[in-house]
């Protein structure tokens, strides 16, 4: 790694870092240059331990050492700046003092993602960042061994989304599936019982399909707001429903998902 002082807040060299805040991030979800922003020394040095490839770092001075641990050994521009640089470059307080901008790796197929998968979540039209992050921690920590992502969905990578899922969105396998009828198709082809969570009259509750749950499950949750498409259910195998009580029709979907989650492998 190269270590290079800055302490002009225009110098172009941090413009990858330039005005990110929330808002500003979410229109760059996606950027021409193939980029997403990686927040702090624990979730950057997760990103690199899957091979995610660092553009450059922008680390308070105090953090030096700690960024060193972690892309020492890689050719990786550093840029050291002082406190008051760095928030005022990126638009909020770098609380923990290091921000990296990272290559995007290219996604895998749906295909090659659920290859020897036995646990798969999907999560369809999800668009809020937290949600998603949060149920990618649950993805990781209760054994699901790919996420899938619509279309439509929110971004794994983006900022909020790697800082709520702490870094695990670098941990499970994922991929965004192009469209229904190829997802279901690659999901079925490979043995998967497509399993719908929603509340609908004909729904087998989830205790019921936990108890004798097929080899291959696929696990679909919608959103709060539209839950799941007609797409998504008429190409389920089952739909599942979570039994509530307390007038409580319904669970936060990154709950719901680690509920679903943790009845499969119990």
């Amino acid at each position: 790694m190269e270590l290079l002082p800055v302490t002009d807040a225009d110098d172009p060299r941090l413009d990858d870092y330039r005005g990110l805040t929330d808002t500003a991030l979410r229109a760059l979800s996606e950027p021409s240059g193939g980029l997403y922003i990686a927040e702090s020394t624990k979730v950057i040095a997760r990103a690199v331990a899957a091979g995610h490839r660092p553009r450059s770092v922008l680390v308070q001075e105090r953090r030096v050492e700690d960024i060193r641990r972690i892309v020492g050994d890689l050719d990786v521009p550093v840029y050291v700046v002082p406190d008051e640089i760095a928030e005022t470059v990126t638009g909020f307080a770098v609380h923990r003092g290091t921000i990296a901008s990272m290559h995007r790796p290219e996604l895998p197929s749906v295909h090659d993602v659920i290859q020897g998968a036995t646990l798969v979540l999907i999560l369809e039209n999800i668009g809020d960042h937290t949600n998603v992050g949060a149920a990618f921690r649950a993805a990781a920590g209760l054994a699901a061994d790919a996420v899938l992502v619509s279309p439509g969905g929110a971004d794994p990578l983006y900022r909020r989304s790697v800082r709520v899922s702490m870094g695990t969105v670098f941990q499970v396998p994922w991929t965004r599936i192009p469209d229904w009828d190829s997802a279901i198709a690659d999901l079925h082809a490979a043995g998967f019982d497509i399993a719908a969570l929603a509340l609908r009259d004909d729904a087998v509750t989830l205790d019921t399909y936990a108890a004798d749950r097929p080899e291959r499950v696929a696990l679909v949750m919608g959103s709060e707001g539209d839950g799941l498409s007609r797409e998504a259910m008429e190409g389920a195998d089952t739909i599942v429903t979570i039994p509530m009580s307390g007038g409580v029709d319904s669970l936060n979907v990154a709950s719901a998902a680690a509920v679903a989650l943790w009845s499969m492998k119990a």
